[in-house]
């Protein structure tokens, strides 16, 4: 609940505080190496991951209580292979496809983390770009970054056909 509930900017801003500033165990803006990426990546991973949890919670608290559950365990399949192999195959679905909108959504989200953290990416690219009216710059970027959200979204449709044989495409 406290991850999607603390906006980027605060969590980048505390845990810079926190791991740069009173612990000074991390970099707190630029490019110093690998561990330059921690307290971006911690931030913009904050929303997604606890979407995805708690979206991955209910859809198996769901699916746990269907008749092919009850099936499996009256077989006497052990509870690890309903769980893993009937149980979570089917509530991936509705889970693989927030991940595929989330990961679009982190193109446009990062803005604000790049910003808190001087990082230089595509993000601040941007909105420099959109400041000094160089419109070339503004139309690559968009059209990069649209390019990027439909192969995931079509990476995202090719997998439903994976985790659900029923899916067909013709």
């Amino acid at each position: 609940m406290l991850g999607q509930s603390l906006p980027n900017f605060w969590l980048g801003i505390m845990l810079i505080l926190l791991f740069g500033v009173a612990l000074r165990w991390l970099p707190t803006s630029g490019f110093a190496g690998w561990t330059s990426l921690v307290l971006p990546g911690v931030t913009l991973a904050a929303f997604p991951t606890a979407l995805v949890a708690r979206l991955t919670r209910s859809s198996m608290l769901e699916i746990l209580h269907r008749d092919f559950i009850r099936t499996g365990r009256a077989k006497g399949l052990t509870e690890r292979s309903v769980v893993l192999w009937h149980a979570l195959r089917n509530a991936a679905i509705p889970v693989l496809t927030v991940i595929g909108l989330q990961i679009g959504a982190l193109l446009g989200g990062a803005v604000i983390t790049e910003s808190v953290f001087a990082w230089p990416g595509m993000g601040k690219l941007i909105v420099d770009a959109i400041f000094f009216r160089d419109f070339p710059v503004v139309q690559t970027v968009l059209i990069l970054s649209a390019t990027v959200f439909v192969a995931i979204n079509l990476m995202v449709d090719l997998l439903y056909t994976v985790l659900d044989p029923r899916i067909r495409y013709s």
